[in-house]
């Protein structure tokens, strides 16, 4: 990657260092496989440098395990780790508010020596994905949604921190989904949260209490570029852990923290626009009469539908993702889809011909927004290119038998996306390889962990 001249990260340093003239220190990160952000630290005195050349890092740092470990078959393991080139993300450097020193932060990616992005870099494999959307003269409007819990961190074991009936002292019991009471109860956390994403660039916007005690859902604003709405979303839960944490509360992205609650989504709203501006699901030449909108929708739908048994593996990347996905408890288990039906995989939200999009549901808040979109762009094209039929569209208002046709178990999903004919295309056959490989050495790591549920079943009675 050659060094560009006029290189808009001095720019953005100079601004910074301007308002914020005592930063010593900036934090680099990277989001690895799991969009786990990753990274290191340096002092002032390597800042311009670092934003003029780069530096370089650990090539295996993208593929490690949630533990932070090496895999085997991963980079890392046996090859002496190797480093590659590495170069700050222009528009990403923003500042820390909820550090005790002013300290500065931005994201980086990571090239191989021959200066190409490098395979198992999150937003490498994201921006390969939306190419061939790109080619068709398309441009990809999102943004996301993240579910979360806020739990007591002075609790001796995960424990909601839920909102008291007053006087009483006790729990309120029942989920009170978008009472507005909840948001009064954490109106100091919240207050922080927006003035941090707003001194971030974190376009954060809705704010709701969710289907459970102490769980809420915050919403980003739609923007005209993927990469940037994942980098929002990556920075967004960052943000919140760490205000989480000033609060006396644990924030918890997991996909089912609690049995028998609700599971914490990713939903990703998405819209597709022409190079004359227009929604592309608004209009073409084949109308549906009901609802009005073309059959391009219809068409990315079915690609969606058609790929999400392959797709399920980055949609639920870990064990306790497949917790969540249960009928009982509004999550997707179907290859369905629907207008304004929030018991389906694929949501057509109410909506106006400029803003008409669809909702992507399955997967969960611990998944990767960076590989969960380039999985679902994938699915859109392999849709429009072969005008795949969705099938039967449930109709708003209907009651909905459900059929687990989107693999429940997590050996079964990595078994179908190593078999995937679709994803490779687009993600790439590397990337895919060493996915599969990743999570299939996580899960016999987790499967083989001796638990206190062994004992507790089988200790007395076997």
């Amino acid at each position: 990657m050659a060094k560009n001249k006029k290189n808009p990260l001095r720019a953005e340093l100079s601004r910074l260092l301007r308002k914020h003239p005592r930063t010593a220190t900036m934090e680099l990160l990277l989001p690895d496989i799991l969009g786990i952000l990753r990274g290191k630290r340096i002092r002032r005195p390597s800042f311009e440098k670092t934003c003029d050349e780069g530096f370089s890092f650990c090539a295996g740092t993208t593929l490690m395990s949630s533990l932070g470990e090496v895999l085997p078959g991963m980079i890392g393991d046996g090859d002496g780790d190797p480093d590659i080139p590495c170069y700050l993300v222009p528009g990403s450097l923003a500042p820390i508010p909820w550090v005790k020193r002013p300290t500065l932060q931005a994201l980086f990616r990571m090239y191989d020596v021959t200066g190409e992005p490098f395979f198992g870099d999150s937003r490498a494999v994201l921006e390969r994905a939306i190419e061939p959307l790109g080619k068709m003269g398309l441009s990809v409007v999102m943004a996301t949604e993240l579910e979360f819990y806020l739990l007591d961190a002075n609790a001796s074991m995960p424990t909601q921190k839920s909102s008291e009936v007053p006087g009483l002292g006790r729990p309120q019991p029942g989920p009170q989904v978008y009472i507005p009471d909840d948001l009064w109860d954490i109106e100091s956390f919240m207050n922080d949260l927006y003035d941090a994403c707003e001194a971030q660039g974190i376009p954060a916007d809705t704010a709701t209490s969710e289907y459970a005690p102490a769980q809420f859902e915050i919403n980003l604003v739609h923007v005209d570029d993927p990469v940037l709405a994942c980098d929002h979303a990556v920075l967004l839960k960052r943000a919140i852990k760490a205000i989480a944490k000033k609060h006396g509360f644990v924030a918890c992205f997991m996909a089912k923290p609690f049995a028998e609650d609700s599971g914490n989504g990713l939903h990703i709203h998405m819209s597709l626009v022409d190079r004359n501006g227009k929604n592309y699901f608004s209009h073409g030449r084949d109308k549906l009469a009901s609802p009005p909108f073309s059959a391009r929708l219809q068409h990315a739908v079915g690609g969606l539908l058609k790929t999400m048994p392959e797709a399920t593996a980055i949609f639920a990347p870990n064990a306790n993702s497949y917790r969540r996905l249960q009928p009982e408890y509004f999550a997707p288990v179907d290859l369905n889809w629907g207008v304004n039906h929030r018991a389906v995989a694929i949501r057509i939200p109410q909506s106006d011909a400029g803003n008409l999009r669809f909702e992507h549901r399955p997967a969960g808040a611990d998944a990767n927004p960076y590989l969960v979109t380039a999985a679902i762009a994938a699915g859109v094209h392999h849709g429009l290119k072969n005008k795949i039929d969705p099938g039967r569209m449930v109709e708003e208002g209907e009651k909905v038998t459900l059929k687990t046709r989107i693999p429940d178990r997590w050996d079964a999903a990595i078994d179908k996306f190593e078999r995937g004919k679709v994803l490779p295309h687009y993600l790439g056959k590397r990337f895919c390889h060493y996915y599969a490989l990743n999570r299939r050495g996580e899960s016999r790591q987790f499967h083989n962990t001796i638990t206190e549920v062994d004992f507790d079943w089988y200790l007395r009675v076997v």
